[in-house]
């Protein structure tokens, strides 16, 4: 104990040493100014500083917190001079941090970090403030004692200005008060768990330390009942009645406390030891519960004797939550996305799992319960980060603009991870509980329902899910964290179960899962199979999968070869998601090699069902490089097609554009070519000009293809994009420091009409019609036999050419295929090299050429394509005239609408049948049809063309 001591000490003395105020101590009604050496500290190779700062107000640590935390939008540090930065907090300490002036102020609270928070400081700092100063001597503040039932403590603090009055708090309730300079008192014959708050006061100013006691109920061993697994078990006979299990081998005992003991667990709420042998489970029935009720809960998790740096006693949610409640996240989540969220509990701290008996199932359609998967070899899957979908950044959005992905054509929508994360604002890969929804999205009923509403609509619903890792607010973190300054927060200990203290691959964030242990194996697999079960979702895309291995550490060169155990692993998930559901899609994003990615796309793939691992194929380099207009050694977009990859199968996901990579249309206008004036790629409308050519030579090769959010309507904001529109990348030099990669992004698609604007929706209804062809024509799904195939001829041209040929289709039917593109900024005449003479078919519009040489040139516009066939599509034009895809957009909306499409007359009818407005006459499509005299409601549209043919839409009037 007196090395630990001692080491205590000397960690204390140096973040001191690292960190001064001047004055010092520092007074509340001055300014004060903070001095930090980076010099030994994690920052000491970090160039710009942000201070992540609080203060102890009336006693509470970590208030009226500057900025927020991972983003630059927080104090900057300013360089002195060689490690030694500053930050001036002025005019006062109460105006700095909005104190008012009749509260106490009693230690400034800083942690120093990088712009993201991955690289910071640690322990926290809190400098003092006042020349009153109080030490607690025993126990240390912060700390658990663990005694036995009938114990004592003793608890002693001095302070630093004379006689003060000492105030002893246990559970809420005064058990002593003292005045004087220094405080002893005896806590005897204690009987129960107890929170003691020891409050200080000298005049205004009170300073609080907080302490603990966990009597140690000892263990009632006793096997668990069949059937139990880990987290939450409801009694289906019984709604009064639930089962907690927890797995916490090294653990000494654990307590249930709940709102359903006042947050005070005795020892009837001490939960039992599994009695078999080598069980290292906990549990315990809860009964009297009230059917339908929210409870929310905490396991106290005790360690009498941790390893160095743990702690004794952790307080944390159930790792297995479906519903998890934080008291700092929760207030920002609108009402209107979650409406009726429980309520954090009063006092507590840390996360708590919402419990409830009782609950009535989702009424799922027939649509989801007879759901049959669009074939793997014909996805097309549109990426989609919810926050960024529209204003509102919920499921209710995209519940609302279903229409936009079934006019799209898509077939599979992939949600970025929605799981419960850290913070509301984030891409989501930062989660914290995997089987958890997150809320700031929306209610499980709500996520649901899109899903229920897609398969309707014949839309599979994947969800991106990062098992690699987990966050530090995830139980199993804490429970076995390295903890060494006590503030709940620390990376895996040694004797983590699930967690490796150093990552063993080079992509690293948050802390690293050992997938060869079996208790990860297990919370995965339990992972899966909530989701696929519950949610009725059809896939996963695994987010990196290279970090699944065991044998690497920081260097790239190891993390990028083959390792037999990662593919063994993923292996191994693989077929477990399949004994669920044979037809379910398992997409790796591993950007490998491919003698590794092909033990995963090859694996099973002969079965039938057809198995197989579908593999992200990245060609955004290759693809932005043509749309930029250029010809060089990077444009070659070969990799595409599952051939190139070794694959035995269509098994490749390939995409000119992901969440991950700059947006093509923003380095189109940025970086273009500029060199023909009359067609200046670096022009808004030239550039999206050019992007359905990029459609033709991607979305129709073989096999499965995704597309990220809005680029079918040429979406140009950057990836960089920060909250307020400007810019700020990760290559900019540090000015402005940090970067906006994560930050949310404006909204303009819906604000601005963009399905209204012609340039755009010429993309989008290009781009409807590629996959129209390619999930109904036969030519697009073919696989390369002897006597079919298809041939990407690309290369480092800047005409790149696609040939599909199926020599087993009838000569009656479409068969061969001819994909001509110029990405050149000039018009170009390309040799089309038809297999044979005769009548071809424009497949877009199927007017016809007649071949009299398969080399004639044929001259292409710049950024143009052509699609010919040598039979018309079997879709025929009329999947395409304006009767089947007339819209009205916005919607919702609360003043007007707009049509695509001229009509000659336009009514809207009340649901209950009854008309309410109409508009007769020449209606252009930029014609707007107010509607700010109709009250809030769902009415009907019912317009006619000028072609005398009948729409009739849905309008939500907000």
């Amino acid at each position: 104990m007196k090395k630990v001591f001692f080491l205590f000490l000397l960690i204390t003395s140096a973040c001191f040493s690292q960190t001064t105020t001047v004055p010092a101590p520092a007074l509340a009604d001055g300014p004060v100014t903070i001095n930090f050496n980076k010099a030994g500290t994690p920052l000491a190779a970090t160039t710009v500083i942000y201070a992540h700062i609080g203060a102890t107000v009336n006693g509470t640590r970590w208030s009226n917190v500057k900025g927020v935390w991972g983003t630059t939008n927080a104090p900057l540090m300013t360089l002195v001079s060689g490690t030694t930065y500053k930050l001036d907090l002025t005019p006062d300490l109460y105006t700095y941090f909005g104190v008012p002036t009749t509260s106490s102020i009693t230690e400034i609270c800083v942690v120093f970090r990088n712009a993201t928070g991955s690289v910071q400081t640690t322990p926290d700092y809190f400098l003092p403030v006042g020349d009153f100063q109080v030490s607690l001597t025993s126990p240390v503040a912060n700390s658990t004692t663990i005694i036995g039932s009938g114990g004592s403590l003793v608890i002693s603090a001095t302070n630093t200005n004379g006689s003060a009055n000492y105030k002893l708090l246990a559970n809420g309730t005064s058990i002593n008060t003292f005045a004087g300079s220094a405080y002893s008192f005896t806590d005897s014959n204690i009987l129960v768990n107890k929170s003691y708050d020891l409050q200080i006061t000298q005049g205004t100013t009170t300073f609080s330390r907080k302490f603990s006691v966990i009597v140690n109920p000892g263990i009632v061993s006793e096997t668990i009942p069949a059937g139990l697994v880990d987290g939450i078990n409801y009694n289906a006979g019984d709604a009064t009645k639930a089962t907690l299990v927890l797995d916490a081998p090294g653990k000494d005992f654990v307590y249930v406390a709940g709102s359903f003991n006042n947050w005070q667990p005795g020892t009837t709420y001490a939960m039992k030891k599994d009695a078999t042998a080598g069980s290292t489970k906990f549990w315990l029935e809860l009964t009297g519960l009230a059917s339908g009720t929210n409870y929310t809960y905490q396991y106290w998790v005790v360690d009498e004797t941790p390893i160095a740096g743990s702690p004794v006693l952790v307080k944390t949610a159930d790792p297995y939550s479906t519903l998890v409640l934080n008291k700092d996240e929760d207030p920002f989540i609108p009402v209107g996305n979650y409406p009726n969220l429980p309520a954090y509990p009063v006092g507590q701290d840390r996360e708590v799992t919402v419990l409830q008996t009782g609950q009535t199932p989702y009424a799922w359609s027939t649509a989801t319960t007879n759901f049959v998967k669009p074939d793997k070899d014909k996805l097309v899957v549109y990426e989609v980060l919810v926050r960024d979908f529209d204003a509102n950044r919920s499921y209710q959005n995209l519940i609302d603009r279903i229409d936009y992905f079934k006019n799209l054509k898509v077939n599979a929508i992939e949600l970025m991870p929605v799981m419960e994360f850290d913070g509301n604002e984030s891409w989501g890969y930062n989660t914290s509980f995997h089987l958890a929804l997150d809320k700031a999205y929306g209610t499980s009923a709500k996520l649901k329902q899109l899903i229920d509403l897609c398969h309707q609509n014949g839309i599979a619903v994947i969800l991106d899910v990062a098992l690699n890792h987990a966050f530090g607010r995830n139980p199993m973190d804490r429970m076995w964290m390295n903890d060494p300054d006590g503030d709940g927060w620390g990376g895996p200990a040694a004797d983590s179960p699930y967690f490796n203290v150093i990552p063993t691959h080079s992509y690293n964030v948050g802390n690293d899962f050992n997938h060869q242990q079996s208790r990860t194996k297990t919370y995965v697999k339990r992972v899966v199979k909530q989701w696929i079960e519950e949610y009725k979702i059809d896939g996963f895309r695994w987010d990196l999968t290279k970090g699944f291995t065991q044998n690497c550490a920081s260097g790239e060169t190891c993390t990028n070869q083959y390792q037999q155990d990662r593919v063994d692993v993923l292996r191994e998930y693989a077929d477990y998601s399949w004994s669920l559901d044979p037809t379910h899609y398992v997409i790796f994003e591993h950007l490998g090699n491919d003698n590794e990615e092909q033990q995963w796309a090859n694996y099973r793939i002969g079965e039938s069902p057809s198995k197989g691992v579908m593999m992200w194929g990245k060609m955004t380099e290759a693809y932005n490089e043509l749309s930029m207009g250029y010809n060089n050694t990077k444009n070659n977009i070969e990799r595409m097609g599952y051939d190139a990859h070794g694959f035995s199968g269509k098994r490749v996901i390939g995409y000119p554009e992901s969440h991950d990579e700059e947006r093509l249309m923003y380095k189109n206008i940025t970086f273009g070519n500029s060199s023909n004036p009359a067609h200046n790629v670096k022009t808004l409308n030239t550039a999206l000009s050019r992007m359905s050519a990029v459609g033709a030579v991607s979305l129709l090769v073989p096999g499965p293809k995704m597309i990220w959010h809005f680029g079918a309507l040429g979406w140009e904001t950057s990836i960089w994009a920060c909250n307020n529109g400007s810019l700020n990348t990760d290559y900019d030099g540090g000015v402005p420091p940090g970067d906006c990669k994560l930050d949310k992004k404006p909204q303009p698609q819906w604000v601005n009409n963009w399905l209204g604007d012609a340039n755009r929706n010429k993309i989008y209804f290009d781009w409807a019609k590629m996959i129209n062809l390619k999930t109904t024509e036969p030519i697009f799904n073919v696989t390369v036999t002897a006597n079919s195939g298809f041939d990407i001829q690309s290369g480092s041209t800047i005409t790149p050419r696609l040939f599909l040929w199926d020599n087993t289709l009838p000569s009656t039917q479409l068969k061969n295929v001819v994909v001509l593109t110029n990405f050149d900024v000039n018009t170009q005449n390309v040799i089309p090299d038809f297999p044979y003479t005769g009548t071809w078919y424009n497949l877009m519009d199927n007017a016809t050429i007649e071949v009299t040489s398969t080399t004639a040139t044929i001259a292409i516009e710049a950024g143009g394509f052509r699609i010919y066939g040598n039979k018309p599509s079997t879709l025929g034009t009329d999947s395409f005239e304006v009767n089947g895809e007339m819209y009205l957009y916005p919607n919702p909306t609360s003043n007007y609408f707009t049509l695509n499409a001229t009509a000659a007359k336009v009514e809207i009818y009340a649901i209950s049948g009854q008309l309410v407005k109409s508009f007769k006459g020449d209606l252009s499509k930029e014609n707007q049809y107010p509607i700010n005299d109709l009250k809030q409601g769902m009415y009907l549209v019912k317009a006619l063309n000028e072609n005398n043919e009948l729409k009739v839409m849905k309008l939500l009037k907000q």
